[in-house]
């Protein structure tokens, strides 16, 4: 049966009319299915939790930031880097920030020591290290600060590490995608599971770190790089590039080659991370807390 044409464009309408309808209806559903908690998710009042904590004019903690010059130019660049980054973090005195090429005589008023470029070489200067790990100090280390191989004649620093020396690095320094490896410690577990870190030089190392059971690795160069360098190739294997020994107050982060390694968001909170939890692990108690 053929319809009149009146009465085609009448049904034509009405279908017009429905279309509209049915997608003002799907769009309302969709904006009011944004505005409900997420499925399994859960929301505290700020109302409901510990008021917010001000230090007034009580710095929390007291830190020493340890250096060469008297290094190649890329770890010297991230050095300067480095004392820039940790000068911006005390705005407000929220702590307190000494800047030393040398290791001062007592230790003991530092909370934590960072060591953006190089380990004491002087045997009293490392004398005084050790003392102050072993007594409970606590240190952030990055990139050339781990670097031992078996010239260094330093086995207490090994073993402070977790036990291991440097086998072989990747070069050119280039950027590398990261596997965060723990979703629940304190310095990874606001980080994306997988994130591009800036160019540096990465170094691997012997025995591999995780072998040694008070290590724990938190962040470690993901298998997807591999091979990578394109003047000294790296194949695979073992690659932590962020660790603790749990023996210790401490964490290494290999990071540090150059001057790109503060220009990414996610691997400074990273380095943010790593400072809070190393000062909150402080025996006489957690100085965030307070």
């Amino acid at each position: 049966m053929i319809l009149p044409v009146s009465k085609c464009l009448h049904i034509r309408k009405n279908c017009d009319i429905w279309g509209m309808t049915i997608r003002k209806i799907l769009f309302i559903i969709v904006l009011l299915a944004g505005c409900l908690p997420l499925s399994g998710q859960e929301f505290t009042s700020a109302s409901a939790v510990r008021p917010a904590s001000y230090a007034g004019n009580q710095p929390r903690f007291h830190a020493l930031l340890y250096y060469s010059d008297q290094v190649e130019e890329a770890h010297r660049e991230f050095s300067h880097q480095a004392i820039d980054f940790f000068k911006k973090l005390t705005v407000g005195d929220g702590f307190v920030l000494d800047v030393e090429t040398r290791l001062p005589e007592d230790l003991s008023v530092y909370d934590v020591i960072i060591m953006p470029d190089v380990a004491p070489g002087d045997p009293a200067e490392r004398v005084r290290f050790q003392q102050y790990m072993e007594n409970g100090g606590g240190w952030v280390g990055f990139h050339a600060a781990g670097y031992n191989d078996l010239s260094t004649g330093w086995t207490w620093f090994r073993d402070f590490l977790g036990g291991m020396r440097f086998l072989c690095n990747t070069w050119p320094p280039q950027p590398g995608l990261m596997d965060v490896e723990s979703r629940t410690h304190p310095v990874t577990k606001n980080l994306p599971e997988h994130f591009v870190a800036p160019s540096s030089e990465f170094y691997q190392w012997t025995p591999d770190p995780r072998s040694n059971p008070s290590v724990e690795v938190l962040v470690s160069l993901a298998p997807e790089n591999f091979p990578m360098g394109l003047k000294d190739v790296v194949f695979g294997g073992d690659f932590p590039i962020v660790w603790t020994n749990r023996a210790y107050r401490m964490i290494y982060l290999n990071m540090g080659h150059g001057d790109e390694c503060f220009s990414d968001a996610t691997q400074n909170l990273l380095f943010v991370n790593a400072l809070r939890w190393v000062v909150s692990q402080k025996k006489e108690g957690d100085p965030f807390e307070r």
